[in-house]
């Protein structure tokens, strides 16, 4: 029998690499973090949660806390050069998910919340300030060799790896894997600061779509905002970075006089999805496995997915409800979903760039008569284990019913599989089976119709099951075919389905 130092080696802990920790946490699974920082990064990056990130902050029961220290957007619209509004959507309203649909925060706020969550698990260790210097892995466990701050170094075994290390991961590297570009890269400036006295400009986020510079425009919680700019040709570098720059290019919004910045930096907008996010016993999450223009803010969003949907399956398998191969389903699942959101943001920046005004020009006047194509809709996961395509409700976000007396349903259902049927279609299923389900401690089963009318409603069906991450399994009208949906709930499993084909090393 193999032994494990821990279960999961999380590699990299900014906040897709913490929540995971977090989450494994809650499921009970050793875990321990490697991050190369001593402390939290000061400055944000990420600054948008959509209402499915704060479910997963509620599954881990910090969603009211998370909540606070964020902002609702207020509207969201796009400019061109001329000032021109080409479209204009109001947003952050109370949505589906039982959260607002889009929020606003400063990510270290976000950061020290996530790092308190992790004190509160004891099969959790966080290690800050060392480094994974490199890892070898077989069919059974990931080898890390691990430098500490004092130069030491150690090895440390787990069952199974996640690399959240970022854009540049270098596990990603060390596996081989390559990455499909999407998009163009192009160099942009980022500031960040305190606006102080100055009217900024309007609403929560804008495109400016400035065929002489273009820019965003984003305001964040207290007088904290944020601007991006083209780096445009013949820029100096050196200079384009200055405080005066600064006050330039945004045409007097972040003037020398009430501006306080704490972050000027130039990167590169870039649209890649790495080709495997599985190899062997590691996984790969948030920006190693993909990373996109911040246009439409699914980042970190999609980050979050990524370990949601990882958590509830490794805590499947790690306790022997699940074959090994429901891992499979990750990439199968994830890759289609944020591969979808990096090409929307790749196609947005496009629009929101081009310098050419002839472009422009044809671009406002596309705005303008197809104003239904402005947002994307939401995408459903590919395929893996839930009952798509036949089922067409089945790899979509499920909603979130907010309760007469003011609970959200998911604190009753916790993170389980919920199975949301009629009283009678569930009399329906064969007594032992009715029994099996009931006993199950992984799912949770509600009938009462004032919990379950707006799900059912939903997907306009008698019975809906929801996985641990929200998302659909399936949906049932009749007692034969829930009985054969329930047999994908792990533990309850007769015959899995076949899963995508496996990502061996």
């Amino acid at each position: 029998m193999v032994s494990y130092d821990y279960e999961v080696a999380v590699i990299g802990c900014g906040p897709v690499g913490a929540t995971a920790l977090a989450l494994l946490g809650r499921a009970g699974i050793s875990a321990i973090g490697i991050e190369r920082e001593a402390a939290t990064w000061p400055h944000a990056r990420a600054v948008h949660f959509d209402g499915e990130t704060l479910r997963t902050l509620q599954a881990l029961g910090i969603g009211e806390r998370a909540s606070a220290i964020c902002e609702p957007m207020t509207e969201f619209r796009m400019e061109n050069e001329a000032g021109e509004i080409l479209f204009e959507l109001p947003t952050g309203q109370f949505g589906t998910q039982a959260w607002h649909d889009d929020l606003m925060f400063h990510q270290p706020d976000m950061e020290a919340l996530l790092r308190e969550e992790l004190e509160r698990h004891p099969n959790v260790r966080l290690c800050s300030g060392r480094t994974l210097l490199d890892f070898t892995q077989d069919s059974d466990a990931v080898r890390c060799r691990v430098e500490n701050a004092d130069g030491a170094t150690e090895f440390i075994t787990a069952r199974w790896m996640i690399a959240c290390d970022g854009a540049n991961s270098p596990v990603r590297r060390q596996l081989g894997v390559e990455t499909e570009k999407l998009g163009s890269d192009d160099p942009w400036l980022v500031v960040d600061g305190l606006l102080h006295g100055g009217p900024g400009l309007p609403g929560t986020m804008a495109f400016l779509g400035h065929h002489s510079r273009p820019g965003l425009w984003v305001r964040l919680p207290g007088d904290r905002v944020r601007m991006e700019f083209k780096v445009m040709p013949g820029d100096d570098p050196a200079e384009i970075v200055t405080r005066s720059a600064i006050e330039r290019i945004s045409r007097g919004v972040l003037s020398v006089t009430n501006f306080e910045p704490d972050r000027i930096a130039i990167y590169t907008f870039r649209a890649r999805v790495a080709e495997q996010w599985r190899v062997g016993n590691v996984f790969l999450a948030g920006d190693a496995a993909h990373q996109a223009p911040p246009l439409w803010g699914q980042g970190l969003c999609a980050g979050m997915r990524d370990v949601a949907n990882l958590a509830w399956k490794l805590k499947a398998v790690a306790r022997g409800t699940a074959a090994p191969t429901l891992l499979d389903t990750y990439q199968s699942e994830r890759l289609p979903h944020a591969r979808y959101w990096v090409e929307k943001a790749a196609t947005m920046a496009h629009l929101v760039q081009t310098t050419d005004p002839a472009t422009a020009a044809g671009r406002d006047a596309h705005i303008r008569s197809h104003p239904q194509d402005v947002y994307p809709p939401l995408p459903a996961l590919g395929p893996g284990w839930h009952a798509g395509p036949d089922d067409p409700n089945a790899g979509h976000l499920s909603s979130q019913p907010m309760l007469a007396d003011g609970t959200r349903l998911d604190d009753i259902v916790g993170a389980r599989f919920l199975l949301a049927t009629t009283a009678e279609l569930f009399a329906g299923l064969p007594e032992d089976r009715r029994i099996e389900v009931e006993a199950n401690p992984e799912i949770v089963v509600l009938t009462n119709p004032e919990q379950v009318r707006e799900l059912l409603a939903a997907v306009d069906s008698h019975a809906v099951v929801v996985r641990p991450d929200r998302y659909v399994l399936g949906v049932a009208d009749t007692a034969t075919r829930l009985a054969e949906l329930l047999t994908m709930v792990p533990a309850l499993t007769a015959a899995p389905p076949t899963p995508a084909a496996p990502v061996v090393a």
